[in-house]
This record gives C-alpha cells, sequence and structure tokens, in this order.
C-alpha cells in the first residue's frame, strides 16, 4: 500500500531522518522529517500551467506550528490554531528565502510549500528542520528546482563553533547563524551576535556550509529512489528572442539615458517613458506587448549591470563604495521619550522610543512556552514613502521581517534589565525609501533610545551592499539604492558597533556566491558602518543622562519574601489600594523584588513609604512620621509604619507634665515620634516629647531621657515598714468584734 522510503544520517550528534511515500501521499512531494524528537511534515504542489499573462513567480511558504506537538491547548476563545505568529511568519521567510532563486527563470506556475510542526523536542528548533524538509519535497516533487538546498545552525563559545545548538546551549552562545545554501554555495544567512569580527562571522558561515553538505547528499539519495517525473520546461521560442532584439532596439538608448539620472523620481518617469514609447510601437507592429513588459525588465538589468561593470559607476553617480550624504537628528518630537529622523540619501526613517514599566512587556505564547519580551521593534512601510497610493492595514511579512532585523542588531547592545528595569518600544515609520530602510530603522532606532536615556553599550548602525556579478565579473557595492537591490544578485546587510557585527542578513538572488565576494563585501561593510557611526555622532554620541521627564521613572527596592503577601492584601486589596492611592505603576516578583513607576517622584517616593511601612520593622531610635489614630486617658495611639500602630504614653506627650491626652493631640493629627522600647508583648513604646515636631529633629539631649521604671529607685530602699514610729504591735491592739449571725440576714455565717 505505502510505497515507503527512508534515508537516516548522524548529524551533529543527533539522528536526521527523511521519510516519503507513507503521509500526504497526494501531494507533489512529501516529506516527513525528524531530527531528535522535533518532527515537521513538509509538502510542495505546484501547478501544472501557468496563469495567461502572468509575469511573476507565486510561490507561498507556510510555516506552522500545532500547539499538540508540544502537548498544548491554544489559549483564546475558539482554542484552536488561528492566524501566523510573528515568528511562523519569520520561519516562513527563512524557508522562502533560500529556495525562490533556485526555480527556473521564466517558471511562472503556482507553487505552494506547507511546513507543519508535528512534535517539538523544546530542545532542537523546527526552523531548520522544516526548510531541510521543505527542501527535500521540493527535490522528489518533480517541480523545476535547481537544489537541492540544506541549511545549519551555527554557535559560537569559547573560540568554538556549534553546529545546530540546542536551545539550551543558545541561551549562553555569542552567535545564533542559519546558514542555507547549495552544494555549490551560500544562498542565505541570517543571524544575531555579540559583536563579533568579520572573520568569526566568516568562518561561522564556512562551518555551516560544509557542515550541511552529508545532508544535501541524503536528499540525493532519497530523491534517487522517490523522485517523481520532471515537469518539462518550454523552449525559449524564436519569437520571444525576436521581441527581445526588437524591445533593445526601440528602448535601450532612452533606458541608458534614464539610469544616468540620480534623482528616483525623474529617473523612473524617464524609464517609464521610454517603455510606454517601446510599448506603443510594438503594439502597431502587431507584436505581443503583455511579452514585451517582461522582457523589458531584463533590458534594464542589462542596462544597469553593465554600465556599473564597465565603468565602476552606479545609477546615482556614486563609485561602488560611497556611502550617501547621511543627516542624524534626536529630539524631533517634544512629547516622545526618545525620537530621531535618519536620513540617508533618499531613505529616511523616522524613529520614536517609548519607555514603559514590566506590565507593558509582550507576552508571547510560543511552543517553548510562554516568555515575556521586554522590547520591541516594529517597523511601519506606508505607501507614501516611495511615492505611491495603496491600501494601508495590518503589517505584512516584509515589515515583519525587516523590524526583527533591525531588533536583532540593537538587542544585543541593550542593558541589563536589572539596571535598566523599562519596557522599550521603538517604531519606525520610514518616511521615505530608496534602499535599505531595514538598516535606517537600525541606525534611527540606536538614536532613538539612546535619545530616550537608555544607556546602550555603544551606538549601532547598519549598511546594506549590493552584488553585480557576471561570467566575467562581479561588483560589490556599498550602501545600494532600491534599483540596485532589484536588479542585482545579492542584498547583504550588516549591523554592528565600532568594536563588531550584531546582525547579518544575506539573501542571494544567483545560485550561490563565494567565501572572497562575501570577504569583500564584509571588509566593505565594516568601512560604510564606521563611515555612518561617525555621521550619527554628530547627532548624539551616546545615551543622555536621564531618561526624559515624560517617561516614567523606575525606583527598585526588596522586601523579604514572606512580605509580599503584605503588600498584595487579601485578594490584592492592598497593592490596588497603594495603585490608586498613589498612581504610580508596580510590578512584584516573586523574589521580593519590587518595581514602582511613576512620572511624578512624590507619587514614587509616597508608595516606597507605604510599601516599607508594611514590611519593615521598627527600629529602636528612629524617628518616624505618623498620624493619631485613637487617643484615650493614659496617651495617643499613633500609626507610623504602614498599618502599625504604637503608644505615645501621656507622660512621653511633652516635655511637661500633661493633665490630658487630647489637650496636646487629637485624632488625625500628623505626628512625628521615635521609637524607644518594646514590650513584653511587642507592642511598640513611642515618643513625641523627645521629637521638635516642626523639624522631625531627635531633642533627648535637651529635655533629657526620663528614666525608665526598671531605672527608678527600688522599694527595697524606702524606709522599712517596721521603722515607721511606735504604731504598737498588732498584738497589743483590741480586737474588733463581728455582729453574731443573725436568722434572714444576707451575711453567712463566719464559718460558712
Amino acid at each position: 500500500m505505502f510505497n515507503y522510503f527512508r534515508k537516516e544520517l548522524d548529524w551533529g550528534g543527533r539522528k536526521l531522518v527523511l521519510e516519503t511515500g507513507k503521509i500526504a501521499r497526494q501531494a507533489d512531494g512529501a516529506v516527513l522529517i525528524s531530527y531528535g524528537e522535533t518532527i515537521v511534515l513538509c509538502t510542495a504542489v505546484g501547478v501544472k500551467t501557468a496563469k495567461p499573462g502572468q509575469d511573476f513567480f507565486p510561490l507561498t511558504v507556510n510555516y506552522q506550528e500545532k500547539a499538540f506537538a508540544a502537548g498544548k491547548i491554544p489559549g483564546g476563545f475558539f482554542k484552536r490554531e488561528g492566524r501566523p505568529s510573528e515568528a511562523e511568519v519569520l520561519k516562513s521567510r527563512l524557508i522562502d528565502r533560500p529556495i525562490r532563486p533556485l526555480f527556473p527563470e521564466g517558471f511562472k506556475n503556482e507553487v505552494q510549500i506547507v511546513a507543519t510542526v508535528l512534535s517539538h523536542d523544546m530542545e532542537n528548533d523546527p526552523d531548520i528542520v522544516a526548510l531541510i524538509g521543505c527542501s527535500a519535497a521540493l527535490t522528489l516533487s518533480g517541480i523545476p528546482f535547481y537544489g537541492p538546498v540544506a541549511a545549519a545552525t551555527v554557535g559560537y563559545q569559547d573560540g568554538a563553533y556549534i553546529l545546530n545548538p540546542t536551545l539550551t546551549q543558545t541561551k549562553t552562545s555569542r552567535l545564533q547563524l542559519v546558514v542555507a545554501g547549495t552544494a555549490e554555495g551560500v544562498l542565505m544567512v541570517e543571524s544575531e551576535a555579540q559583536e563579533l569580527p568579520e572573520d568569526v562571522m566568516l568562518g561561522a558561515v564556512t562551518f555551516g556550509h560544509t557542515a550541511f553538505q552529508p545532508v544535501i547528499d541524503a536528499i540525493i539519495e532519497l530523491a534517487d529512489h522517490a523522485a517523481k517525473e520532471p515537469w518539462p520546461l518550454p523552449e525559449p521560442s524564436a519569437e520571444a528572442e525576436s521581441l527581445k532584439t526588437r524591445l533593445g532596439a526601440l528602448a535601450r538608448t532612452g533606458v541608458t539615458e534614464a539610469y544616468r539620472i540620480t534623482d528616483k523620481g525623474a529617473r523612473h518617469n524617464a524609464v517609464d517613458a521610454a517603455k510606454t514609447a517601446a510599448m506603443e510601437t510594438l503594439k502597431a507592429e502587431g507584436l505581443d506587448t503583455e511579452k514585451a513588459k517582461a522582457a523589458f525588465k531584463d533590458l534594464e538589468a542589462d542596462v544597469v549591470r553593465g554600465a556599473i561593470l564597465a565603468t565602476g559607476l552606479r545609477i546615482d553617480g556614486r563609485d561602488t563604495k560611497t556611502v550617501r550624504p547621511i543627516i542624524a537628528e534626536v529630539g524631533i518630537l517634544p512629547r516622545a521619550h526618545g525620537s530621531s529622523l535618519f536620513t540617508r540619501g533618499e531613505t529616511q526613517a523616522l524613529c520614536v522610543a517609548t519607555l514603559g514599566t514590566g506590565q507593558d512587556e509582550q507576552i508571547v505564547d510560543a511552543l517553548e512556552g510562554e516568555y515575556r519580551s521586554s522590547f520591541m521593534l516594529h517597523y511601519n512601510f506606508p505607501p507614501y514613502s516611495v511615492g505611491e497610493a495603496g491600501r494601508m492595514g495590518s503589517p505584512g511579512r516584509r515589515e515583519i521581517g525587516h523590524g526583527k532585523l533591525a531588533w536583532r542588531a540593537l538587542r544585543p547592545m541593550l542593558p541589563e534589565k536589572d539596571k535598566f528595569p523599562y519596557t522599550m518600544r521603538v517604531v519606525s515609520e520610514i518616511t521615505e525609501s530608496n534602499g535599505s530602510s531595514s538598516m535606517a530603522t537600525v541606525c534611527g532606532g540606536s538614536l532613538a533610545l539612546m535619545d530616550a536615556g537608555v544607556p546602550l553599550k555603544r551606538p549601532v548602525a547598519g549598511i546594506a551592499m549590493g552584488l553585480i556579478k557576471e561570467d566575467h565579473a562581479f561588483a560589490v557595492l556599498s550602501d545600494i539604492l532600491g534599483d540596485e537591490d532589484h536588479l542585482g544578485d545579492m542584498d547583504f546587510k550588516v549591523a554592528g558597533t565600532e568594536v563588531g557585527i550584531t546582525s547579518l542578513q544575506m539573501d542571494i538572488k544567483i545560485t550561490s556566491i563565494t567565501p572572497e565576494i562575501m570577504q569583500i563585501a564584509l571588509a566593505q561593510a565594516r568601512d560604510g558602518r564606521m563611515h555612518i557611526l561617525g555621521e550619527m555622532a554628530k547627532a548624539l554620541t551616546g545615551a543622555r543622562g536621564d531618561v526624559a521627564a515624560t517617561a516614567p521613572r523606575i525606583s527598585i527596592i526588596t522586601v523579604p519574601k514572606d512580605k509580599i503577601r503584605e503588600v498584595i492584601g487579601t485578594g490584592g486589596k492592598v497593592i490596588r489600594e497603594i495603585v490608586e492611592q498613589t498612581k504610580c505603576k508596580i510590578d512584584i516578583d516573586d523574589d521580593g523584588t519590587i518595581k514602582i513607576a511613576a512620572v511624578d517622584a512624590s507619587q514614587a517616593q509616597a508608595a516606597i513609604d507605604w510599601i516599607r511601612g508594611l514590611t519593615q520593622e521598627p527600629e529602636m531610635g528612629v524617628i518616624y512620621s505618623g498620624k493619631v489614630v485613637k487617643t484615650a486617658d493614659f496617651g495617643a495611639f499613633v500609626n507610623f509604619m504602614g498599618s502599625r500602630d504604637g503608644l505615645v504614653h501621656i507622660s512621653e506627650l511633652k516635655p511637661e507634665r500633661v493633665a490630658k491626652t487630647t489637650d496636646v493631640v487629637n485624632v488625625g493629627d500628623a505626628v512625628k515620634v521615635k521609637v524607644i522600647g518594646f514590650d513584653e508583648r511587642g507592642k511598640i513604646k513611642l515618643s513625641m516629647r523627645v521629637v521638635d515636631q516642626a523639624t522631625g529633629a531627635d531633642i533627648t539631649a535637651q529635655v533629657g531621657e526620663r528614666p525608665a521604671r526598671g531605672d527608678r529607685p527600688d522599694r527595697g530602699d524606702r524606709p522599712d515598714r517596721g521603722d515607721r514610729g511606735d504604731r504598737g504591735d498588732r498584738g497589743d491592739r483590741p480586737r474588733r468584734e463581728r455582729p453574731a449571725y443573725q436568722e434572714g440576714s444576707d451575711q453567712p455565717p463566719l464559718g460558712d
């Protein structure tokens, strides 16, 4: 019944198993892949015919995590998986990027790839497993695909690279790098690093590429047994070649002139004019203008790429290494906690940083378990940034991916949470775009955080590199334009500090690049990054000395663990009262750490005093402020530490004798008291007479201490009762006779 095949290999100390022929047999290609106890089902399905007139390749990759994979039931009202999470979107992009360049040029059939996580062992991340499985499913499907592709994760600790580190090892690794490619070379890199030098990053890419070669061999062996017949590809027709030649004759000169215009808007208008004129002529000649539109893109690429390789000059007149003019500004929004406007050529990012408390942390429900994130970065790309009108809605895959790249670049430089206990959110609004708005977000985000008073370890800058590669030559381009990205062969983004790299992302549009090209690109990117950091320093060299006046001030205090319940109160009654009265935000950790946030310092101090009053023990000899809550003939009860009361004896109200308590204090009076003792039951003895009620100063030395009862002369020192004069012996006194008992009397007889 099943035409079952299986390939197994030991990889990175764990078993990698590829199986096909048993599950999802109606898909064009289906592979069940497991690594450790992480299992992913990967399928590939293609439509046999392309839609008429379609001029793009409709590839869709859907990565989905099922809650049952981790033994969980989804949250929410419906208790089922809903829209893709941010993590699922990012992993879908991770699979898409190395696979997309390997479909043949001109292939326009719709292809859908689905990766479903069925089991997660909490140690082996499903993303790499899914990428390998999707590559294997495509290789088996018969869909035209110049694969297979494989991938690996690389960690770095104590000077050594780690292949496919577990989730536990990742927590201590200085590098989290994913590299994917073919047997010939690298296609995709994505990473987050702790300021590592360029040679270490290049070594990690090379290490990962070498390490996944056995996986590529395993996919090929599986395909030898289970692959379907390959689909036939249409041969380029003579008519298409003739159309391409005719289009070049009509439009090449106009396109060449257009790409000498440095202004983006004017350049695009000139290109459109050349295209329109050519299409009108072709239509008049009876030729297929729909096919000509696709050929026009090839003409643009040929003109731009040829000019760069021939002259070394680019579309806007720069050489291959020059970065566009930069203007960096900070503090441009008066009410924001931190803000910046970063402009590089025709790319501009308005970045705003907001500081919050622990209550503002993002709660992430992942397969690995729920966790909280105290740093968020959101990237928005409105249509007006490229001079277009379009639909605006929730962020798409591109926005999520660009935001995550900038997040990775900045996160390694954030201060430790115990030193800076704020939740941080950066929003990047791209107001103009002509190349590498994600790297503008890194630069603007770094400035906005420092403007908000976030003590970054060092400023972070980013730069995007491009590549033009032909058989006879190649050129690496610094700070690429949008057109150079669109018409080039590589988008290589590097972010970091003056010390090293914090994030690296590379996407290749050709089959692979060599280590030599990567080395040149990294060196050129470092020079560009240093230049950009210098321009940023003209606006701000480091974090401001304090957070903005509009930002909350967070104070941290610690209370004993057994006192937390005193602060919270029954059903949260006490903590709610503190929050309502002081207008503060209060976070309580299980270890007794309490964070109090307030814009007004007096409100924060009121909350601190209240909490300390609930949790601290009164100290002997310390002066406290309090309120009279009750008076009695013998003194006044004063509430002075939260809910704690003590007694001011009437003799301790004033230095002089007091006849009546209410002559000195009444209920509700604010007083200052000094702790002078504790009785055997732990009750607190207070004194007002030794405290200056106006200043709170201790005036014991002025009024003198009242001797304690134990210090008074002993009764034994008094004259003996026998020495009180000659009072006569009791035996000499006449005995007093009691009246005799009478019947009916209420007094009992003496004998009873």
